[in-house]
């Protein structure tokens, strides 16, 4: 796969093909239940799908309206492309554009150098997300201009 498209989407109207993306990832390979993955929050976030060359969903991000990113999803032939890393600048910029002050991620353990590299730091104490070890981290908006994002699912 040489060609991908990232664009912000709607949830009622991309539902099916955020829907597909994420269970592939999180409820197929994570084993997290479909009743955690998808929560009630879907509908005010602010979303992005990328699709390859034949339109088929090949990963997903939401950014919450106070800041939060997650749902960082890409399924498994699309990994180690840049893909992961397109989504969550797409989602960078949308933060910007809603003039947002600071974003939140909750990292997987193994992630978070990656992200302290960028301008991220620790502000909680590590905890468990659907039985994923997790650290809280936050990055005021000026710090940092494009994430260099490696395929981790958050």
């Amino acid at each position: 796969m040489s060609h991908y498209e990232v664009r912000q989407v709607h949830w009622l109207a991309a539902k099916d093909a955020l829907f597909q993306v994420r269970h592939r990832v999180f409820c197929c390979e994570w084993r997290i239940p479909e009743s955690i993955e998808f929560d009630d929050l879907d509908i005010n976030a602010f979303h992005i799908l990328a699709v390859d060359e034949a339109q088929n969903p090949i990963a997903s991000g939401r950014l919450l309206p106070n800041g939060h990113i997650g749902r960082i999803a890409v399924i498994i032939p699309a990994r180690g492309k840049g893909v992961a890393k397109a989504v969550v600048n797409a989602l960078l910029d949308i933060a910007r554009k809603e003039q947002m002050d600071a974003v939140f991620i909750n990292s997987a353990l193994e992630a978070t150098d990656n992200f302290k590299r960028q301008g991220f730091k620790a502000i909680a104490p590590v905890f468990m997300e659907a039985g994923i070890p997790r650290q809280r981290m936050k990055c005021k908006l000026g710090k940092i201009t494009e994430l260099d994002q490696s395929d981790q699912h958050h």
